[in-house]
């Protein structure tokens, strides 16, 4: 156990965040109660904020990933035995506590839960944290009486990590999927995973009013500010918007006319804290309602090493889809 790996760690330089390749050992790895070979992570975009020194790590150092998948090699708890395979999506992983660039990593047992049957360990890495925050949108949506015969749900950034994997449930589920991106070289690849049809971010903006023409029955939101302020104005009666992300902005220029005049409901969803209980839902879900076959079209997988040029396009808007991080190359 004391054999040296490597991780990905986020230090203080010179008061910045800077992120390098380091040799650890597990001597040097967190107090917590399950020792775990990691063999994949992901990159999503608070990821890439992480890696590029956005100030997401709020401990230093800091070890960056927000996924892992892996193999348990020791486990101080009874819900955990050597050779288990396990994941862990969120509670804080590259923010107040060590995540998954790392060849080996401790973690606490609350936060894993076991890898489902229907999936790789590289197959759940390249659902992560944006395919399971897709699931938790959905299950909100439908919580909320948002079905198919309700008519058309909007996915906005769609062409992103969490709005590929809701264009692609949706549409296995029935759904009526438009999908909004602003990059329109995307449009085939969208409607390859199934949606109906795909607009413009401008025109998903609409005449950008508080209160505007009814539209969608739904919507998964992974823009947030003036994006889901136009969403929310044209959500039909009785409608709902799943909101997940903020990529255009934390704010939220909107009015109380479609919440108290139509009965929309915005249905905040957060994948980061969620119970196990929650968690295992949305993971059994997503062994039946995603379509496998997507993966290869959804997916690439790259080596850790190119970590750091990743993290810049994934802040640029240049990555479609998701990127699978094999930690051991």
């Amino acid at each position: 156990m004391s054999d040296s790996f490597r991780a990905l760690v986020i230090e203080d330089q010179d008061g910045k965040q800077k992120a390098g390749f380091k040799n650890l050992t597990v001597a040097d790895l967190p107090d917590e109660d399950v020792l775990v070979e990691v063999s994949y992570s992901t990159l999503n975009y608070k990821d890439g904020l992480a890696v590029c020194g956005k100030g997401i790590a709020r401990r230093l150092p800091m070890v960056g990933g927000i996924d892992l998948a892996g193999t348990v090699l020791e486990s101080k708890s009874g819900e955990f035995k050597p050779g288990d395979k396990v994941i862990v999506n969120g509670f804080g992983l590259s923010e107040l506590f060590w995540g998954g660039y790392s060849q080996k990593q401790k973690l606490k047992s609350d936060w894993l839960i076991k890898l489902p049957d229907a999936f790789t360990m590289q197959e759940a890495m390249a659902i992560g944290t944006a395919g399971y925050t897709s699931m938790l949108c959905v299950l909100a949506l439908e919580k909320a009486g948002v079905t198919p015969d309700k008519g058309e749900v909007l996915v906005t950034g769609a062409a992103g990590g969490v709005g590929s994997f809701a264009v692609a449930i949706l549409a296995k589920l029935g759904y009526n999927v438009v999908a909004s991106s602003g990059r329109e070289e995307t449009h085939e690849y969208l409607k390859k995973l199934g949606a109906s049809s795909v607009i413009s971010r401008e025109e998903t903006m609409g005449k950008g009013r508080p209160f505007d023409k009814e539209r969608w029955a739904g919507a998964v939101d992974c823009v947030g500010s003036n994006i889901l302020a136009a969403v929310i104005a044209q959500i039909n009666y009785g409608g709902a918007v799943a909101a997940c992300g903020l990529a255009g902005g934390n704010d939220l220029p909107t009015s109380v006319l479609p919440f108290i005049l139509r009965g929309v409901s915005l249905l905040g969803v957060d994948s980061v804290m969620a119970s196990k209980a929650v968690r295992e839902e949305a993971w059994a879900r997503l062994a039946t309602d995603l379509d496998k076959s997507l993966f290869d079209d959804m997916t690439r997988l790259e080596p850790m090493s190119k970590l750091p040029e990743l993290a810049a396009d994934i802040l640029k808007g240049q990555i479609q889809g998701r990127v699978v991080i094999d930690v051991n190359a």
